[in-house]
């Protein structure tokens, strides 16, 4: 019997009509069902569950920083600014926690906000900084920027055939 070699790179005897993919739309494409489940299994492992409930608590907490630490009413384009990362990080965040296949695309944006939080209290005008505020800000970013940089390496470094 011919050996050939079929789409999925597995070697299989006797199969001797080639593989057409003329019929399939690219959702049911073999390779893109394996790469989904790949991320499936990705995301659903114990650490990448750690890591992104660790960014969405550190976004939480980017959010409502402007409360806890007492600059809501001195520093309104951070307090705005603080807000919206925070709520993007946690949303995303979430996505990675419950869907990783569809969102690990936009995971290199989480240590870019990351880096944001972390340079916010110096670059944004009419901002009056406080010790406070900048080691919140610091802290947090550099959280963040951890997390959202482990987050983007789970797609690439996780490999289940190991």
């Amino acid at each position: 019997m011919a050996e050939t070699v079929v789409a999925s790179g597995i070697w299989a005897k006797g199969v001797n009509k080639e593989m057409s993919s003329e019929n399939l739309s690219i959702q049911e494409h073999p390779d893109i069902a394996a790469l989904r489940d790949r991320f499936d299994l990705t995301g659903s492992s114990a650490t990448a569950q750690v890591v992104d409930g660790v960014t969405m608590m550190a976004g939480l907490y980017l959010a409502i920083s402007p409360w806890v630490v007492g600059f809501n009413t001195t520093a309104s384009p951070l307090m705005v600014s603080n807000l919206i990362i925070g709520l993007a990080v946690a949303l995303l965040a979430l996505g990675f926690a419950s869907a990783f296949g569809r969102t690990h695309g936009l995971a290199w944006t989480v240590p870019l906000m990351g880096a944001w939080a972390i340079v916010s209290p110096w670059l944004m005008n009419g901002v009056d900084t406080t010790t406070g505020m900048i080691a919140s800000n610091v802290i947090v970013g550099a959280v963040i920027m951890l997390c959202g940089l482990g987050a983007s390496g789970f797609g690439t470094l996780f490999n289940p055939r190991r």
